[in-house]
């Protein structure tokens, strides 16, 4: 039995709460979280030792400790970014294979000392939404793409990660500007790529389900709905990422990712502009 090591700015939240099942699930019981860190309780009441006695995993009292009984890491925070690069250090440093959870980094700068890092310990890491494993879209053809227009809920700073992962996936990581579009109920931003691609982002309520609009260079347009089931798949990748040490994104994109994030806050304040983004 491999175990994975939890570290979290407080354990009470979602992807805390469901990981370890889904991870035991997709590893054949061969994986479990059995170890946790948080930083601070959270402001729900349920505190971190709370959350463990109920969970039955072992609450332990520093970031250390995780890292030298874990054979994997976990660093979650998905909602609160700015804590993933002191959550990470010691994770980063140990040489085992470590997940950073959604969204990576809050800006494009942190997400490089992340990735380098990593890189100077021998570390392998990697991070995503679990919208890129979606069958729906990991199986879409990326050959050809002129024009995708993406729809989606949720509020832009935590939630539009899950819009542009899929995107970046499909297109790659040669963003060039942003333009804010949007209303205050629907925000919404039109991103340009190499070679003239764009790709549009709108989000639309908690009622609007994700899915992507493809157009092709052919004149194909595929419509595509996430109804797959992205948290097991993803889940899946997460295992073959334990098992192997292969990241199964390229960290390029996840740094234009966070680029795109990054500058959509910036667009808000010149909308119908395009905005350049730095390409270094």
């Amino acid at each position: 039995m491999k175990t994975i090591g939890f570290i979290d700015y407080y354990l009470d939240e979602w992807h805390a709460e469901h990981y370890p099942k889904w991870i035991e699930q997709a590893s054949g019981g061969t994986m479990k979280v059995a170890y946790a860190y948080g930083m601070a309780d959270s402001p729900s009441g349920r505190t971190n030792a709370q959350w463990s006695e109920d969970k039955g995993i072992e609450l332990l009292p520093s970031i250390a400790e995780v890292v030298d009984r874990s054979d994997y890491i976990i660093v979650l925070s998905p909602d609160h970014p700015q804590y993933h690069e002191p959550l990470a250090q010691l994770p980063l440093q140990s040489g085992k294979p470590t997940y950073i959870d959604k969204t990576f980094a809050p800006d494009r700068q942190t997400a490089r000392r992340l990735f380098d890092l990593a890189e100077q310990h021998g570390t392998p890491l990697f991070s995503s939404s679990a919208l890129r494993f979606a069958a729906e879209y990991a199986g879409a053809e990326r050959a050809g793409i002129e024009n995708i227009i993406s729809f989606g809920p949720g509020r832009y700073d935590n939630y539009s990660i899950h819009q542009i992962e899929p995107i970046v996936s499909l297109l790659g990581p040669g963003v060039r500007r942003m333009m804010y579009t949007g209303t205050p109920h629907a925000p919404s931003w039109l991103i340009g790529f190499s070679g003239g691609r764009q790709a549009e982002i709108h989000h639309l309520g908690g009622g609007c389900p994700f899915s992507l609009t493809v157009s092709y260079t052919s004149g194909e347009t595929n419509m595509l709905k996430a109804d797959s089931d992205y948290f097991g798949l993803f889940a899946g990748a997460l295992v073959r990422f334990f098992e192997t040490g292969v990241p199964p994104v390229d960290p390029a994109e996840t740094v234009a990712i966070i680029m795109i994030i990054e500058q959509g806050f910036k667009t808000m304040e010149t909308p119908y502009q395009w905005v350049e983004l730095p390409s270094e």
